[in-house]
């Protein structure tokens, strides 16, 4: 990690809050972009750190954007790892740490990281991360808190459960920073399946409701909801066409419902006869669903967010 910033001993920085927020396997909605859009489109920022993404990420698996206009080739965005210092609406500052996940040196990643936690005594960290559930658009965005700051995690999450999952970084982030008696919160929000390879605003603007809650900030999120509400509106014209679809979104409805009265905090992937579904049925609903709006794929692309591969902005994962 390279230091960039001369302003390094001021004592104002010492003491604040850090989010993390990565792209990587578990970005259902596309919600890093759009939790990165929004906050550069609206807050004042300032690169402090960078990482070396030339070490850290294997390009034939993540491979950056390029633009051929006519006959040549322009625009070629390199990934990015980067910590910034941002200040929020209220001239409050924090640290955003931002950018692709990295496929190679993890423990180094961490061990750089809290190295520059340790001299800035960040007093909190927080994570966020998208995964796509069998969870309906129609309700409230779910999320699964964890950490070790109980006044930030007891009584949130709507699912909690016990499993073996593939990790990210940012999950061994929380227990390496867990390890060195840091305060490490995360909160993995849950996106409808059926839109996870869509920009879902809705699990960006829940993302960074919990995240300025917990570090005392206030963080926008207006655009993010007038998008949220335009596809709310777009998806329920396009669940009208679609009877199969409909009875799978009042499906998902019913079992979240009859979640959210329970006590028992039962998981919400059970079905009526308390099973798992498998991935053959996951698969089919989400090309049921995709299959109902194959002809109007184009009011997606006309009123999807900007994100970061589509134009220069000040995001780091451009």
């Amino acid at each position: 990690m390279t230091l960039v910033s001369t302003n390094l001993d001021d004592p104002s920085l010492q003491g604040l809050g850090m989010y993390v927020s990565l792209r990587g396997a578990s970005d259902a909605g596309h919600a890093h972009d759009l939790v990165c859009n929004e906050l550069f489109a609206h807050l004042k920022s300032e690169l402090y750190a960078r990482f070396d993404a030339d070490e850290l990420v294997v390009y034939s698996t993540q491979r950056p954007r390029v633009t051929f206009i006519g006959d040549h080739f322009a625009g070629y965005q390199e990934p990015r790892l980067e910590i910034y210092l941002m200040t929020d609406e209220l001239d409050r500052k924090f640290w955003f740490f931002a950018g692709v996940e990295p496929d190679l040196r993890w423990e180094r990643t961490i061990a750089e990281l809290l190295n520059f936690i340790q001299a800035f005594n960040v007093n909190l960290v927080i994570g966020t991360a998208s995964l796509p559930m069998p969870v309906p658009h129609t309700r409230p965005v779910g999320v699964t808190a964890h950490g070790n700051r109980k006044d930030l995690i007891e009584n949130i999450s709507t699912w909690s459960p016990t499993a073996e999952t593939p990790s990210g970084l940012t999950s061994l982030l929380e227990i390496r920073l867990n390890d060195a008696g840091r305060d490490v919160v995360g909160y993995s929000l849950h996106t409808p399946h059926y839109l996870a390879e869509a920009e879902y605003p809705a699990a960006a603007v829940a993302a960074l409701e919990h995240v300025g809650a917990a570090l005392k900030l206030a963080l926008p999120t207006e655009k993010l909801r007038e998008a949220g509400r335009l596809i709310e509106s777009q998806l329920a014209e396009q669940l009208e066409g679609s009877n199969d679809v409909k009875q799978m979104v009042l499906g998902f409805e019913k079992r979240f419902d009859a979640h959210a009265q329970e006590h028992d905090r039962r998981s919400l992937l059970l079905d009526e006869d308390e099973r798992i579904p498998d991935a053959d049925e996951l698969g089919a609903s989400v090309e049921n669903f995709l299959a109902t709006i194959e002809d109007n794929a184009q009011w997606l692309d006309a009123n999807r967010e900007p994100r970061d591969n589509d134009s220069t902005s000040d995001d780091p994962d451009q």
